[in-house]
Parts: C-alpha cells; sequence; structure tokens
C-alpha cells in the first residue's frame, strides 16, 4: 500500500476552508467608514449660487449666544461685564424681544452655591428664554 492512500483514509488532506465572519467584519467596516467618509464630504461642498431677490423675503432667526458669570460672591457677569439681577433680567427681555432666539450658558464658580445657580436660571427663564445650559470645563 502507497503512503499516499494510507493518509488519505485518516483525514490528513482536508480542503481549504473560506472564514467568512471575519470577512464580514471588515466589509461591514469599511461600508461605515466609507459613509461617513462621503457624509463628511458632503457637507464641505458648497455650491454657489446667485439666489433671485423676493420683496417678501424673510431673514431667518438668529441665534444669539449669552453667557452668564455667576461668582461665588453672588456677583453677576453678562459676557464678561458686571451687572445686576434687575439689570440682567431687563437686557434678555431685550435680547427676546429683538431675535427671538437667545440660548444662554450660564459659568457657575465651583464654590457657588446651588442655591445662587438656581436663582440665575429663574431670571433667565422669567425674561422668556427656555434654552439654558450649565458651562462646565471636560476633565482630563
Amino acid at each position: 500500500m502507497s503512503r499516499n492512500h494510507r493518509s488519505h483514509y485518516l483525514g490528513a488532506e482536508e480542503k481549504a476552508r473560506i472564514e467568512i465572519i471575519p470577512m464580514i467584519d471588515i466589509m461591514m467596516f469599511l461600508l461605515v467608514f466609507f459613509m461617513l467618509a462621503t457624509l463628511k464630504m458632503i457637507q464641505g461642498a458648497g455650491i454657489k449660487l446667485d439666489l433671485p431677490q423676493s420683496s417678501t423675503a424673510e431673514a431667518l432667526q438668529q441665534t444669539i449666544k449669552v453667557s452668564i458669570g455667576v461668582t461665588k460672591t453672588d456677583e453677576l457677569y453678562l459676557d464678561a461685564k458686571p451687572i445686576t439681577p434687575d439689570e440682567l433680567t431687563t437686557r434678555l427681555k431685550g435680547l427676546v424681544s429683538d431675535s427671538k432666539k437667545v440660548d444662554v450658558a450660564i459659568s457657575g464658580d465651583e464654590g457657588t452655591s446651588y442655591k445662587n445657580i438656581i436663582h440665575v436660571m429663574d431670571l433667565v427663564r422669567a425674561a422668556g428664554i427656555s434654552s439654558v445650559a450649565l458651562a462646565t470645563n471636560p476633565t482630563t
């Protein structure tokens, strides 16, 4: 009996297999990568157009971003300028009536009491602004 004939019976010869699961993983990764890359390129591609003029056109509402600072000693700052609570309410109401869309970020000092932050939030909401955020520093 020949050696080749014996090894065939013992199962030494196996057919090559293609593992499909790792190939599917790689294909999904490539699909997601190219989809995200394509979306980024579409956002950056601007088309220059000469738009026609209209007498009844209205401007889109612009969002005004306002920053209010609160210190440990209850001092208020509107865009880095000191302000009293009454002046703050008046200024915010004026901004709301002018632009209709105001985003407020409240920056409280680390030692500021929770009560002071809530008081400033109440002032902002009393002026008719519902878009309020609390500013923080990201951790490293």
